[in-house]
């Protein structure tokens, strides 16, 4: 546990709102969001500035202090846990949430690290600009943790992960020295790249202070389309054929099992299928222009998806009529984690592998596991045009005691799940990063090279190790 002294040492360099040490204002903020994992911390630091951060880190590589940053603590694995025996102290960004500028003409914002994702939506929307990330955590998740963990979204196949979205960082390193990268520039050949190392880091090579950040033109004008397909190929063959005809324009394109679909129409209130074929899979799709040019796309859409239609590819399609419909088609994607919570234990799996061999991942890959562990139900719904869907495998009906069934089963379905990813060439983690809780996983799958360099990039940043002790980098134990 973390003494007294160290306390009032913060507590003198940050001031009263700079340190919380109720143990009630302390206790929301030491468990993940879903609830596996919980720690415990002998007080919050809230520093207000990047020299603040950089004195409190300093302070910490001092007195050998862990530091456990957070923003919205959202994280999907357990990357903002701070350890179970007390020995790290969480530091908090929330406080550093000014957008410090935003220039349309340039298409650049500079955010500090506790910026809530929706507020920036909300002021780039208001100087007619728009940046192009969202995710269903929007209204909590902060800049520096989706920095922190690379963080994706239903946007991706358009604009690219935050990594794409990133033109420069401000970071306090382990030994409280600020790196300055803000400067968004295009050409920069100075070695290394610090930013792109920091940019998924999971902060435990320093922790994000604030950035400059992409945007784009906002949406003139957008159509929103529900389709059904036979399967996961013809959905695939679906955004080949839109990205033949419409370009760019493409936004977004998920793909959803009827399975889930149901799902949410028995459990969200006022939800409806789009369209009046119920067929085995689904597809949502966003078209976007940012201008006002002609033909809108509405009507591209629906020449492409008469197109499909035609050619078998779809069974059915609806474009939505206006943007309330629009607003009913996303919320029945956004709607799916809640809706597949709601029918009991499950495991879930945000993994990714190549477009071309996504299709059949998502049928044989849900076959094998229902056979290998009778009961259970498997199926996955996401971003078919990144490669990367969300795997659900839901415990048996009747299963009356879910931490139960995790526990006995999880260990095994994990691996059989993630070895089925690895041999189509794939990843363990697509956008919600490594944390806790896929940290033995990496180490059993990494090749020694990534496992090597992983823990050499480590040891020359934080030699100290104090830096969000045992996330995303595997104990030696491990691999």
């Amino acid at each position: 546990m973390i003494g007294q002294e160290v306390i009032a040492a913060f507590q003198h360099l940050l001031g009263p709102k700079g340190v919380i040490t109720n143990a009630d204002d302390i206790a929301p903020w030491v468990g993940d969001w879903r609830g596996r994992y919980h720690g415990a911390a002998a007080a919050i630091l809230q520093p207000d500035s990047t020299e603040h951060v950089a004195a409190a880190v300093a302070l910490a590589a001092k007195w050998g202090v862990p530091l456990v940053p957070q923003g919205g603590n959202t994280s999907m694995v357990g990357g903002a846990t701070p350890p179970a025996d007390g020995s790290a102290l969480i530091l908090s960004l929330r406080r550093m949430n000014r957008i410090r500028s935003l220039s349309p003409q340039d298409n650049l914002a500079i955010c500090e690290a506790g910026v809530i994702l929706s507020n920036l939506h909300d002021a780039a929307a208001a100087e007619g600009r728009r940046f192009p990330l969202s995710l269903g955590a929007k209204g909590s998740a902060t800049i520096g943790g989706l920095i922190s963990t690379n963080a994706g979204g239903t946007q991706v196949l358009r604009h690219g992960t935050m990594r794409a979205l990133v033109e420069g960082i401000e970071a306090v390193l382990p030994d409280g020295s600020v790196f300055e990268g803000l400067d968004a520039l295009k050409k920069d050949n100075r070695g290394y790249d610090i930013k792109q190392l920091l940019i998924g880091a999971e902060g435990t090579l320093g922790i994000v202070t604030a950035a400059s950040l992409r945007l784009v033109p906002a949406i003139a004008a957008r159509a929103v389309g529900w389709i059904g397909v036979p399967s996961p190929t013809q959905a695939l063959a679906l955004l080949r054929l839109c990205e033949a005809r419409l370009g760019d324009s493409v936004e977004g394109f998920e793909v959803i099992a009827d399975d889930g679909l149901g799902h949410v129409l028995s459990h969200i209130a006022g939800t409806r299928c789009p369209i009046g074929t119920r067929t085995p899979w689904h597809v949502l799709i966003e078209v976007d222009h940012g201008d006002l040019r002609e033909p809108g796309p509405s009507e591209r859409l629906e020449s492409a998806l008469a197109e499909a239609l035609e050619q078998g590819i779809a069974v059915d399609a609806a474009i939505a009529a206006n943007e309330a419909q629009a607003e009913a088609f996303w919320r029945i994607r956004e709607s799916l984690s809640e809706a597949e919570r709601a029918q009991g234990p499950a495991l879930q799996y945000d993994i990714s592998v190549p477009v071309p061999r996504m299709p059949a991942f998502m049928v044989d890959a849900a076959a094998a596991v229902e056979k290998s562990f009778p009961g259970t139900t498997a199926s996955s719904f996401g971003h078919l045009g990144d490669g990367n869907v969300h795997f659900h495998v839901r415990a048996p009906s009747g299963t009356s005691d879910g931490p139960a069934w995790i526990a006995a089963e999880s260990q095994a379905i994990n691996a059989f799940v993630h070895d089925a990813v690895v041999a189509a060439g794939g990843s363990i983690s697509a956008e919600h990063g490594i944390g806790q809780m896929k940290r033995a996983e990496l180490g059993r799958l990494a090749s020694p090279a990534r496992l090597h360099a992983l823990r050499a990039i480590k040891a020359a940043f934080d030699p100290q190790g104090i830096m969000n002790p045992d996330k995303l980098i595997p104990r030696p134990e491990e691999g």
